[in-house]
This record gives C-alpha cells, sequence and structure tokens, in this order.
C-alpha cells in the first residue's frame, strides 16, 4: 500500500564525507511495497537466464540397433525388436528434456511497479545511499574501495548505480566481491533485491546535493531579476509611448494633406 510519507536518504560526497539527509524523489518513493509483483518479476529474471538447451536422444536418434537382437520365435525368450529400445541399456530415453525456451513476458507496467517496489522496500530499511557524481579518471579498484569503507558497506552486498554509461567506475568495481555496478537506467527488480545496500549518483535521480548553494544563488538572483523585470518593464512603456506619438503625428499629416487638397480642388471650381 502506498504511504503519503517522504522518505530520506543518507547523502555523502565523492569522497566519502557526510552530509545532510536528501528527500528522495516522492514520484518513485511513495511507499509502494506489492510482494507478489516483485515475485513474478524475479521468477520471470531468473528463467529467462536459462539456456533451455538440455536435450536426450529418443530410440529413433540412437545409432544402431537396426538388427533385431534375436530371431523372432524359437529361442525362448522374449520378442525384441531393437537393441535401442529404452529398456535395454544404451537404448533411448522415454519423455526426456528437449531444446525449449524458458522465457516468461511481464508487462512493462508490471515490470515498473516491481521495480518502484524493491526501491520502496530499500528505502524503508535505510538501505539507499546518494553520492555525488564518480569521476574516475582511469579504472581504479583501490579507489573504489576507499569509497566504500568510509561508506561502511564492506563485506555487504552492494549495488552501485551510475548516472549513464560509466565504464571507469565499472571496470573499477567489476573486481570487488559482492559489488555490482550498472546503469541506472538498466537495474532490475532481482538486483535491488539482491543487494543489501543501494548507492545511488545524485544526478541519476534529478537531484543535486548542492542544494542550499542553489536556493542562496537563487535569493541572490531574485533582486535582480525584478530590476531587470522593471527596467524591461519601463523601456517597453517607453517604446509604445513613442510608437503612439509617431502615429498621432503621421496622422495629424495626412488630414492637413486632404485639407489643402480640398481647399485646392475648390480654388479650381
Amino acid at each position: 500500500m502506498a504511504e503519503n510519507t517522504t522518505m530520506n536518504a543518507a547523502a555523502y560526497t565523492a569522497k566519502g564525507a557526510a552530509r545532510d539527509k536528501v528527500a528522495l524523489p516522492a514520484e518513485l518513493f511513495d511507499g509502494t511495497v506489492n510482494m507478489p509483483v516483485m515475485h513474478q518479476a524475479v521468477k520471470a529474471y531468473l528463467a529467462n537466464q536459462r539456456q533451455g538447451n538440455a536435450a536426450t536422444k529418443t530410440r529413433g536418434f540412437v545409432i544402431g540397433g537396426n538388427q533385431k537382437p534375436w530371431k523372432q520365435k524359437g529361442t525362448g525368450r522374449a520378442r525384441q525388436g531393437s537393441t535401442r529400445a529404452p529398456h535395454w541399456v544404451g537404448g533411448g530415453t522415454v519423455f526426456g528434456p528437449t531444446p525449449r525456451s524458458y522465457a516468461q513476458y511481464v508487462p512493462k507496467k508490471v515490470r515498473a511497479l516491481a521495480r518502484k517496489s524493491a526501491f520502496n522496500a530499500r528505502a524503508r530499511e535505510d538501505a539507499i545511499i546518494v553520492v555525488e557524481a564518480l569521476e574516475f579518471d582511469a579504472p581504479k579498484t583501490s579507489q573504489l574501495v576507499g569509497l566504500l569503507g568510509e561508506l561502511g558497506v564492506r563485506g555487504k552486498k552492494v549495488l552501485i548505480l551510475t548516472d549513464g554509461v560509466k565504464h571507469n567506475v565499472y571496470m573499477s568495481g567489476r573486481n570487488i566481491a559482492d559489488t555490482q555496478v550498472m546503469n541506472y537506467s538498466d537495474v532490475s527488480t532481482y538486483h535491488l533485491l539482491w543487494s543489501d545496500v543501494v548507492i545511488i549518483e545524485s544526478g541519476a535521480l534529478g537531484q543535486s546535493l548542492d542544494t542550499a548553494d542553489d536556493e542562496n544563488e537563487k535569493a541572490e538572483a531574485a533582486p535582480a531579476k525584478k530590476t531587470a523585470k522593471k527596467s524591461a518593464t519601463k523601456k517597453t512603456a517607453g517604446r509604445k509611448a513613442a510608437a503612439k506619438k509617431t502615429v498621432a503625428k503621421k496622422s495629424t499629416k495626412s488630414t492637413a494633406k486632404k485639407a489643402t487638397k480640398r481647399t485646392a480642388k475648390k480654388k479650381g471650381k
């Protein structure tokens, strides 16, 4: 069921320094946790990983056995038609596995609900950490290990979600046990439920950790915007007045011309 409470998450810098908690986006983190939908999504994900190439041979595909092992009558033994029958050693298999597809289809909206429920489940456990953008100049496993140590998540199953594809971050975490690095848009319900801690870049959530600085900048820019608006309105008012004056002058000139023409016509008569 959905809850109307806002969820907060711990926030850190890219080097692991603690910051004030941030509010998670309400459109995604609304408290919805649907267990049956998550079960369906995880079951379909695991089923779709299966290759389904197990195969056995029936008696028609086993080499040999074309001739009767003995004649039909006179031996005292049971009649046999082939040494490749299922009850013979080396014979075919009855109802054995054949190549098949284990793929399961889950509707798009159901998958989205399951993913949303997994995010909310981790948020309820305070298992979501928001960090600044991870910018690695080159793949460096020790750098990422140091960050995980600063966050206090070493020894746990950690899922790192980056804002877009970041090759250096992925290569840095590829060799760390129980750590997965992937693009935020590619994460599935299975990966979220597999992890103990989810580390998300602030940009992936559409947030910036410098909210206070941004607010101060907006507050400082507000009076400047007001003065700019006032000056702009004054300029537009002056332009309108000038336009009205020119129109009035043109109208007076035209009326004067018409009057002179009329007087000239009368004199000519």
